[in-house]
């Protein structure tokens, strides 16, 4: 089942928000300072596109300089990765098949916003 999913996920919302946070990332790798906003971007795209069976675990230990980052992050980025994840959930939401591949949207948006001190992980070994 999950393997449908993101198939289904990956032709109706994926290769939209992956193209979203590789140009993020892109954009970020232009500065040396910016490059672990840039190595972020890349893991989260990776995760959006192929998310079912995946979940995000926070580092209890990602220190101030995460918190740090991860507030530039929302006011550059982030705030703007978590509205296209918010107008792609739309659509899918009104399809009934859509509406699990609508939560997965919605469940995107923390990360979208706090990407640093965040590790994608599979569901297995979230445990």
């Amino acid at each position: 089942m999950r393997t449908i999913l993101n198939v289904i996920w990956l032709v109706f919302a994926g290769v939209w928000l992956a193209i979203g946070y590789a140009l993020a990332g892109i954009i970020c790798c232009i500065l040396i300072v910016t490059i672990p906003f840039g190595i972020a971007s890349f893991r989260i795209a990776a995760y959006a596109l192929w998310p079912f069976g995946r979940t995000v675990v926070r580092d209890p230990d990602a220190g101030v300089f995460s918190l740090l980052g991860n507030v530039i992050w929302c006011v550059v980025a982030g705030i703007w990765l978590a509205i296209g994840h918010v107008i792609t959930s739309i659509p899918l939401f009104i399809s009934i098949i859509g509406i699990p591949m609508g939560v997965a949207n919605l469940k995107l948006i923390p990360v979208s916003l706090l990407p640093l001190g965040a590790r994608i992980v599979d569901n297995d070994q979230s445990r």
